[in-house]
């Protein structure tokens, strides 16, 4: 008897967890038995667990246990883990999702040994090579077998790069399809805020690891807080950088909260007046809900959002994001449209064709 195509998901961050989910889903209506390795690049329960609990993820089959370091320490010992589970296991097909260091390590030994690959995500560029996540992208689309991209742009990306058409498969935004799906699940606000306040997102090291550029952000923080609110959901090591740089009844403004779980994230996001954020994901999520989204970034691989007043791409310069803000507290913006396929079936399209070539 023929053994069931297996495919292995290789996760690794928060972000992975949000697009595994859905296409896990998908998958399990087909004759397909699915393996599920988590790297452990986030390794606390902020960032890791409590994301698997309200997902509803399986437990992993496989847990490498990589835990900290540099992106080049953690992709090495990913990729020597990572090679002898896949040598193990057998895997007729590995999928990797958007662009963390997790995807790329999976996607180095993919290739060295032969196996196929999917890329969940694929196609998406800032064009700014500065960003870690951009030269990600663009190693993992140069040896991925099949690409899923989430927007027509991206398809045309991965043309003009050469990869062949037929690779290609424009299927819309996975994790657009876990927001619909929990849309009913989001519960209210429960940290006591107004009606109108702007929540605060800032990860990337550019930013986060930028003493300049925080103590200008925290500045105009300080001054739109005279305006309205402001909820700062962020981590430990961030917020002690920031305790450093700014004096405390400065910051006793900010309502400043830990690292939140997927549902208690949604609901800060869909119900705030303007999100400001450094995240690809939160501008993709606050575009499906209408929120208007400032990105603190020069450049976005997000593009359904470039250059449209709700989604206003301001990077590390405080006069500009300001302004944006004064821009939509006056009602001044309209929002993107929503891309084709940003309809909660993505998964399923990807699904669909995996089981045909697998």
């Amino acid at each position: 008897m023929r053994r069931r195509s297996r495919v292995m998901h290789v996760v690794g961050a928060r972000p992975n967890f949000v697009k595994l989910s859905p296409v896990m889903r998908a998958l399990s209506a087909h004759p397909l038995k699915q393996l599920l390795v988590h790297t452990g690049q986030h390794y606390d329960h902020e960032m890791s667990e409590i994301f698997f609990q309200q997902l509803k993820l399986p437990q992993p089959d496989f847990h490498l246990r990589v835990g900290p370091g540099t992106p080049t320490e953690q992709t090495a010992r990913i990729m020597i883990a990572l090679e002898k589970t896949i040598r193990n296991a057998q895997p007729d097909l590995v999928i990797v999702y958007g662009d963390v260091t997790s995807s790329l390590a999976a996607a180095l030994v993919c290739s060295k040994n032969s196996i196929r690959l999917a890329h969940v995500e694929a196609g998406l560029r800032s064009n700014d090579r500065t960003m870690p996540e951009e030269i990600n992208r663009l190693l993992i689309d140069r040896v991925a077998d099949i690409l899923f991209a989430p927007i027509e742009e991206a398809r045309k990306n991965l043309i003009r790069e050469g990869v062949h058409r037929g690779q290609i498969h424009v299927v819309g935004n996975v994790a657009i399809d876990t927001l619909v799906q929990h849309l009913h699940e989001i519960p209210s606000p429960d940290i006591g805020l107004p009606d109108r306040y702007m929540l605060v997102t800032l990860h990337r090291p550019s930013n986060a690891d930028n003493n300049s550029f925080l103590k200008t952000f925290l500045q105009a923080l300080d001054e739109l807080s005279d305006q309205m609110a402001i909820v700062f959901p962020v981590h430990p090591r961030i917020r002690e950088r920031i305790e450093k740089l700014r004096h405390r009844e400065v910051l006793s403004k900010i309502k400043f909260t830990g690292p939140l779980g997927y549902l208690q994230f949604l609901a800060l996001e869909k119900n705030a007046h303007v999100v400001l954020t450094d995240s690809g994901g939160v501008q993709a999520e606050t575009t499906f809900l209408r929120v208007p989204c400032i990105i603190l970034r020069n450049r976005t691989e997000v593009s359904s959002g470039k250059r449209v007043d709700a989604n206003s791409v301001v990077g590390q310069t405080v006069p500009q994001l300001k302004k944006a803000v004064q821009r939509i507290l006056a009602g001044d913006w309209k929002m993107p449209s929503v891309p084709k396929f940003w309809d909660g079936e993505a998964a399923t399209r990807i699904a669909d064709t995996i089981t045909k070539q697998v």
